[in-house]
C-alpha cells in the first residue's frame, strides 16, 4: 500500500496489525534486516523506565547538543504531531522524510504484520541511519524486553525508575516490571538506574550478564543546594550546577542519571563542564508540569500512573496559589484511575472529567466510578478534552489555576485548545 501524504499512512498503519500492543522483536529485526540496518554506527542511548524517560532524552539532547554533537532523538507518544516522535539535530522529522522512510519500509516489509509503533521505530531508525548523526537516544515504547526499541543494542542503558504502569502487559510487582526493564541490558555494557529504590531483578539481570552497573544513591549522588546542586561519584565531583530548567524536584534525580550516563560515554563522546551547564539551562520538555502564566494560570502534565501523579502533587504544592485548583483529567481505562486521583485530591478543588478516544479509552461512567472510590467528587464531565477545557474555563476566577493532566491524549488537545482561543486576562 503507497500513500502520498503521511495522514493516508499513520491511517493505514493503525489499520494494519490486529493489536494495538503486541510486544516482540522479531518482525522489527526482519525488516531491520531487509532494510539493510543491522547495527548503528554511531552510540546509542537507550533508556527505559516508568516515569521521568522524557525528561532523561530531553536532558540527553540538550547537553549533547550543547556539546556540539548532532543527536537523533527518538520518543513517544506525541502531544500534537507525529513527527515530534523523531528529531534530528533538535528538528523534528518532515512529512516527506517520513513518508520516504515508510515507502522503504513497506518495499520490504514483505507481509510482516507491523504495529504502529514498530513502523514508527523503524522509521526512526532508518532516518537516523542515513542522517549522519553522532549519537542516537531512544525512549522505550513500553517495557524494554520486548518492546520494538529493544532490537537495537544500547551502548549505555538507562533505567529512569520502576513503578506500576502498564501492569497487564509487564506484571503487577515492582520486581516483574523490572525484569522487564531490564531487558535492554546488554552483556559487559554499562548501565545506569536513576532512583532510589531498584528491584533486584535489576542487579539479578545486571550480574548474569556481566554489567557494570551505576545506582543512584550508591555510586552515584546529588546533593542540591539553594544556588544550585552537586553531582559526585567518588572521588569525583561536579558542583554549583545550575538548577535543570525542567521543573520539579524529581529533575535532579534525572539530571544526575543523565551525567552517570554521559561520564560511561567519556572516551566516545567527551562532554565538557560548560556543556552540561549550558544543556541543563536550555532543556525543554512540552507537557510535563509545563505552566502557562497568566492571570489565571493553566498546567499542562502527562502524569498518568500514580507515582507521576504522586511527583505531580509534590509540583503542585510547591507553586500554591491563592484561589483553587480546577483539574481537567482524562485517563485510559488501563491506568489505576483510584490510585491516580487518591495521589493528588488534596490539590485539587474541582474535578472535571474529560472523554477520551480509542480502544483503551474509558467511559466517563467508569472514571467516575473510580473518582469515587478514591473518595473525589466529580463536579461535572464533558464528552472530549475541549469540552471540559471549557467548562474549566467558565468556572476560573481571579488566583485560581487549571490543571490538565493524565495522559498524552488529554494534554496534546489542551495544549492546542489554550494556544488557540483568547483566554481571560
Amino acid at each position: 500500500m503507497q500513500h502520498t501524504r503521511l495522514a493516508d499512512w499513520l491511517r493505514w498503519q493503525e489499520t494494519l496489525h490486529p493489536q494495538a500492543i503486541d510486544l516482540g522483536l522479531d518482525r522489527v529485526r526482519r525488516v531491520l534486516a531487509r532494510l539493510g540496518v543491522q547495527a548503528a554506527r554511531h552510540p546509542v542511548i537507550t533508556v527505559a523506565g516508568t516515569n521521568g524517560k522524557g525528561s532523561c532524552v530531553a536532558l540527553l539532547e540538550s547537553v549533547l547538543t550543547a556539546a556540539g554533537y548532532r543527536v537523533g532523538a527518538f520518543t513517544s507518544p506525541h502531544l500534537t504531531r507525529y513527527n515530534e516522535r523523531i528529531r534530528v539535530a533538535g528538528v523534528e522529522a518532515s512529512d516527506a522524510s517520513l513518508v520516504a522512510a515508510f515507502e522503504r519500509i513497506e518495499a520490504v516489509r514483505a507481509g510482516e504484520s507491523l504495529t504502529f509503533f514498530e513502523f514508527n521505530t523503524l522509521a526512526a531508525l532508518l532516518i537516523f541511519d542515513t542522517a549522519g548523526i553522532d549519537c542516537a537516544v531512544l525512549e522505550v515504547g513500553m517495557g524494554g524486553r520486548l518492546d520494538a526499541v529493544n532490537a537495537v543494542d544500547a551502548d549505555v542503558a538507562l533505567i529512569t525508575s520502576i513503578g506500576l504502569d502498564h501492569c497487564d502487559w509487564l506484571g503487577h510487582t515492582t520486581e516483574a516490571i523490572g525484569l522487564e526493564k531490564a531487558g535492554i541490558l546488554r552483556a559487559g555494557r554499562p548501565a545506569v538506574f536513576g532512583s532510589g529504590d531498584m528491584p533486584e531483578s535489576i542487579q539479578a539481570v545486571a550480574d548474569s550478564l556481566g554489567v557494570p552497573l551505576k545506582r543512584l544513591g550508591r555510586d552515584f549522588r546529588f546533593e542540591a543546594t539553594e544556588s544550585g546542586w552537586t553531582w559526585s561519584q567518588g572521588p569525583e565531583s561536579i558542583e554549583a550546577l545550575p538548577r535543570p530548567a525542567l521543573p520539579g524536584s524529581i529533575q535532579y534525580a534525572n539530571a544526575a542519571a543523565v551525567i552517570a550516563v554521559l561520564k560511561t560515554l567519556g572516551s566516545r563522546l567527551p562532554v565538557s563542564r560548560q556543556a552540561i551547564e549550558v544543556g541543563l539551562r536550555q532543556v525543554r520538555l512540552a507537557g510535563r508540569f509545563e505552566v502557562r502564566p497568566g492571570r489565571v494560570p493553566w498546567i499542562f502534565d502527562v502524569a498518568h500512573n500514580p507515582d507521576a501523579a504522586r511527583v505531580l502533587a509534590e509540583n503542585l504544592a510547591m507553586l500554591p496559589v491563592s484561589g483553587r485548583t480546577i483539574a481537567v483529567c482524562g485517563i485510559l481505562g488501563d491506568k489505576d484511575i483510584a490510585a491516580i486521583a487518591a495521589e493528588i485530591k488534596v490539590q485539587v478543588a474541582i474535578w472535571i472529567l474529560a472523554g477520551l478516544e480509542g480502544p483503551r479509552a474509558a467511559s466517563l461512567e467508569s472514571m467516575q466510578e473510580r473518582f469515587g472510590q478514591a473518595g473525589v467528587t466529580v463536579h461535572s464531565s464533558a464528552p472530549d478534552v475541549v469540552g471540559a477545557c471549557e467548562i474549566a474555563n467558565s468556572l476560573v476566577r481571579p488566583g485560581d489555576r487549571v490543571l490538565v493532566f493524565g495522559s498524552f491524549h488529554t494534554v496534546g488537545p489542551a495544549r492546542d485548545w489554550h494556544a488557540a482561543v483568547s483566554m481571560p486576562l
